[in-house]
C-alpha cells in the first residue's frame, strides 16, 4: 500500500475557483469503520476501487482501476453511503495541486480543498492560502466516508 499524506480545509468562499472547469465525481462506500474504508469512485470516465487505512494527515491507501461494468455492479451495494461532487484542480504558486470539491445533493453548500504531500514535514510546513478556510484534516466528521452517510457537520 502507498502512504497518502494530505491536508484538508473547508472553503467558505470559492470566488474565482468556480470558473475552473469541473469533473463530476460519484463515490460510494462498500465498507466503513473507524480506521478503514473501501470505496468505489467514478471520476469523469475513470473508475477505481480504493482501500484506505488510518485517519488524519497520514494513512495507507491502495487504489486500483476497475471497469465501468464493475463499478455499475458494485454501485447498488453503496446505497445510503454515497457522495456526489464536482472537482476542480487549482495550481498553487509552489506548483502543488489543490483539489477543490463542491458537494451536491445532501451535502450541497459544502466545499473542501485537499492538498497532497510527499512527506509529513512538507505537509506540516505548508502555509495554506487564505481562501482555503479552516483546517479539518484531523476532524473525522469531514472525511468523505462520514459525510457520505451522516451529512454535513453542524
Amino acid at each position: 500500500m502507498a502512504t497518502e499524506i494530505e491536508r484538508k480545509f473547508v472553503v467558505e468562499n470559492l470566488g474565482e475557483v468556480l470558473r475552473i472547469p469541473a469533473m463530476p465525481v460519484h463515490q460510494g462506500y462498500l465498507a466503513r469503520n473507524s480506521d478503514e474504508e473501501v470505496r468505489i469512485r467514478r471520476l469523469g470516465d475513470e473508475y477505481t476501487v480504493t482501500t484506505k487505512k488510518g485517519a488524519g494527515l497520514q494513512r495507507l491507501e491502495f487504489e486500483t482501476p476497475i471497469s465501468a461494468a464493475q463499478f455499475d455492479a458494485l454501485w447498488p451495494a453503496t446505497e445510503g453511503s454515497r457522495i456526489a461532487k464536482s472537482r476542480r484542480e487549482v495550481k498553487l504558486p509552489e506548483g502543488r495541486i489543490a483539489y477543490v470539491d463542491v458537494f451536491e445533493g445532501h451535502l450541497e453548500g459544502l466545499a473542501t480543498v485537499e492538498v497532497e504531500f510527499d512527506d509529513t514535514d512538507t505537509a506540516l510546513a505548508f502555509v495554506p492560502p487564505d481562501w482555503f478556510g479552516h483546517e479539518v484534516t484531523e476532524d473525522r466528521r469531514y472525511s468523505n466516508k462520514v459525510l457520505s452517510s451522516e451529512g454535513k457537520p453542524e
